[in-house]
């Protein structure tokens, strides 16, 4: 006898835990294939139920979607949060950031595209709830580049908004990266992330000793 594909839809499961596997259900299929590929009866199947009780459940599929983003959106704004800290930026807050970004997404990696889905309909609630989250981490990242910029003495409000950039596009090359290799742990992420930093702080060091010495030929 052919084994269903989960209990979701069966009688007697508690309403909490069936909404739940829903969510997770929705959450892998809107992260690996997003809004705009993602369907509905495809999620009901990974699941065990009908499309109608999904809808009984969140409406439409912008509904479930947000329903997605919401504790995804959360979770990585408190583990940024947390990772910053309240005694200001130090050299170690960034690979600190990551780490627990890894931390807060093992388990559901494809939960990071639910919340960078560049498929989203532009003019719709799921859009202008993920630019709110977007938004906030990229005021915690403004405010960590300079206040970390300030502790090299750098005040150029510029290298600050330049800083900003890069990091945004590094942690998500990082984290998409690291989907890719299933095999890599949080822990050996954030030892892979240390090793690169501390190489190119290296070639940084390197560039500006070249450059002193330029100025010395020219100057001497």
């Amino acid at each position: 006898m052919a084994t269903p594909p989960s209990k979701a839809g069966t009688k007697g499961v508690p309403r909490h835990h069936r909404r739940q596997q829903m969510l997770d259900a929705a959450t892998e299929e809107f992260g690996t294939r997003g809004y705009a590929a993602a369907s509905l009866p495809a999620i009901a199947a990974r699941v065990g139920v009908t499309k109608t009780l999904l809808h009984q459940y969140f409406g439409t599929k912008e509904d479930l979607y947000i329903a997605c983003l919401v504790p995804v959106g959360d979770r990585l704004l408190d583990t940024i949060r947390t990772a910053m800290g309240t005694d200001g930026t130090t050299p170690q807050t960034p690979l600190r950031v990551l780490d627990n970004i890894f931390t807060a997404l093992e388990g559901r990696r494809e939960a990071w595209f639910v919340l960078y889905d560049t498929s989203l309909p532009a003019d719709g609630e799921a859009a202008r709830r993920a630019a709110e989250y977007w938004s906030a981490i990229d005021r915690l990242a403004a405010g960590g580049t300079a206040e970390l910029l300030r502790t090299t003495g750098s005040t150029d409000p510029l290298d600050a908004d330049a800083l900003t950039y890069v990091w945004r596009d590094l942690v998500a090359t990082l984290v998409r990266w690291w989907v890719k290799h299933p095999e890599q742990t949080p822990a050996a992420m954030t030892r892979r992330c240390a090793r690169l930093f501390a190489a190119a702080a290296n070639l940084a060091d390197d560039a500006l000793a070249s450059d002193a010495l330029t100025d010395d030929g020219r100057t001497g």
